[in-house]
């Protein structure tokens, strides 16, 4: 591995032992191993290396709650049965103390503060959009149209952000995926649709 890598997986570590604010550049360097100079010349800031890191974080939990066509233990795409699976994965990857979705609510509050990092994962953020719709819906990422990223997209980010907080203000009375469906379920109804 380079200085570059180096960094990032340094990075990795500090976020999840001490979180955004209490890492500093000299935590990142050693625990890289690398230098001071070399987190400006590889990524122009702290920030913006602690931003990467996040996100290259964020996309190895997702790794875990992947319920893509392939993955799933048979559910159609777009069903309610799909809706509660998925979120089902997902809330495993929030219950514990531990839990990496913790640096979420620290970014999110943080996020005046942080300007560099806000900005870097709102981009994320759309891509994550755009990503988490075949997980609910089948087909592939490629495929997924702007105007989905703008809707489907944003209404499961929407969720993820509510269980997020939930999960990590209380996990003892967080919603589950089953009470998370059924409430869909129940909106779809009374919306005239069907489940």
């Amino acid at each position: 591995m380079g200085h570059r890598e180096d960094l990032l997986e340094g990075a990795k570590r500090c976020l999840v032992e001490k979180g955004f604010v209490r890492t500093t550049a000299r935590d990142i360097v050693r625990e890289s191993g690398t230098n001071l100079a070399s987190i400006g010349y590889h990524y122009g800031s702290k920030d913006a290396l602690l931003a990467e890191a996040y996100v290259a974080l964020v996309e190895g939990v997702a790794d875990h709650f992947d319920a893509t066509e392939e993955a799933t233990t048979g559910t159609p795409p777009g069903s309610t049965d799909r809706f509660q699976e998925v979120w089902s994965n997902i809330i495993a990857t929030m219950s514990g103390p531990d839990s990496l979705w913790h640096l979420s609510m620290e970014i999110v509050v943080m996020g005046d503060q942080l300007p560099a990092v806000r900005d870097h994962l709102a981009r994320a953020q759309r891509e994550g959009a755009r990503g988490i719709i075949p997980m609910f819906m089948g087909g592939a990422e490629a495929d997924v149209a702007e105007e989905d990223v703008d809707t489907l997209g944003k209404f499961y980010m929407t969720l993820m952000m509510g269980l997020i907080a939930q999960w990590s203000f209380d996990p003892a009375t967080a919603t589950r995926a089953d009470e998370l469906a059924e409430g869909l379920r129940r909106v779809m109804k009374a919306a005239g649709g069907t489940s």
